[in-house]
């Protein structure tokens, strides 16, 4: 199924599926638009495009077994009912009937897990990664270190670390002031990561469970502490992606958004040079050059003779 047809999902199939399936409908920024406020978000990696379409899947063979049992129900209560006349049907201990009500649900859910499972798969499979990224929960923002980069991002943006936390104006949360578009769902510093590129996310936590959940990525997995986990992502389009933490981590649980902002090769390496060379300029004494460096010995040796 493609994304366009996708977005034509009937706007009944997609009211049941966030009454079943998320709960959380998550706002966007001027930079992406939901299709639908009923729907889930629109997936912009090939995991998340999985997620998209088994919940596609699961819910119509759902929709088509709600209507085939509850059909042959109420038909059954109708047409055979006492007051025509009708006799009750003798067939206790029928083996034809015994193995279609059990065969067919065996398929059905052979039917389902098979994508299933090839999706939990994918999702696991966080090798070769062309950058990986630390995410600290803590009560209560996110704690980001580049780690790594592999390839053309060797060293791009390796040591960078910054905290993330909610840039929603306290008088917005007070009603003192009308609320932005992004109310609850923008941070002072966004996680910049490149399009096209394979993203580890090592996740852990330094106090209480968290969780790291970007919904439009396919991403979510928890922050342990104590323990570090990992998942990945690779954002197929330039944009600004919002989520949230996803385990009740305290009184302030939801004022803890995440902002992921997706951007092209160029500008993800300008980015990392600006953050990097703000951070060499806030540390005294680290600005020195390889080759002053090597020429500050000998001139300490030749002052000393």
């Amino acid at each position: 199924m493609n994304r366009t047809a996708r977005s034509r999902v009937p706007s009944l199939l997609a009211g049941v599926t966030a009454a079943l399936v998320t709960p959380i409908v998550l706002a966007q920024g001027a930079a992406y638009e939901p299709a639908s406020k009923y729907n889930l978000q629109p997936p912009v990696t090939e995991i998340a495009s999985r997620i998209y379409d088994l919940n596609t899947l699961i819910l119509v063979i759902c929709g088509i077994i709600f209507v085939a049992v509850f059909g042959a129900m109420f038909y059954a209560i109708y047409a055979h009912r006492k007051s025509v006349g009708h006799q009750p049907a003798q067939f206790h201990e029928n083996t034809t009937v015994e193995i279609v009500w059990t065969v067919v649900p065996f398929l059905i859910l052979i039917l389902m897990a098979w994508p299933a499972t090839k999706t939990v798969i994918a999702m696991k499979d966080t090798s070769a990664p062309d950058l990986t990224i630390k995410a600290t929960g803590h009560q209560w923002k996110w704690g980001y270190d580049y780690l790594r980069g592999e390839g053309d991002l060797r060293e791009v943006a390796d040591g960078i670390s910054f905290y993330s936390t909610l840039a929603t104006a306290f008088e917005e949360r007070t009603n003192q002031r009308a609320k932005e578009a992004d109310y609850l769902l923008d941070v002072d510093n966004v996680l910049v990561v490149p399009v096209g590129k394979k993203v580890r996310i090592l996740t852990t936590a330094n106090d209480v469970l968290h969780a790291w959940w970007v919904p439009a990525l396919g991403v979510k997995q928890d922050a342990i502490p104590g323990f570090v986990r990992d998942t990945w992502f690779r954002a197929e389009k330039v944009g600004v992606y919002r989520g949230q933490c996803a385990e009740l981590c305290g009184k302030e649980h939801g004022f803890m958004p995440i902002v992921v902002e997706v951007r092209s090769l160029e500008d993800f390496r300008a980015w990392a040079a600006e953050r990097r060379k703000a951070k060499t300029a806030a540390v005294p004494g680290t600005a020195a050059t390889p080759a002053q460096a090597a020429v500050a010995p000998a001139a300490t040796a030749a002052s000393g003779s």
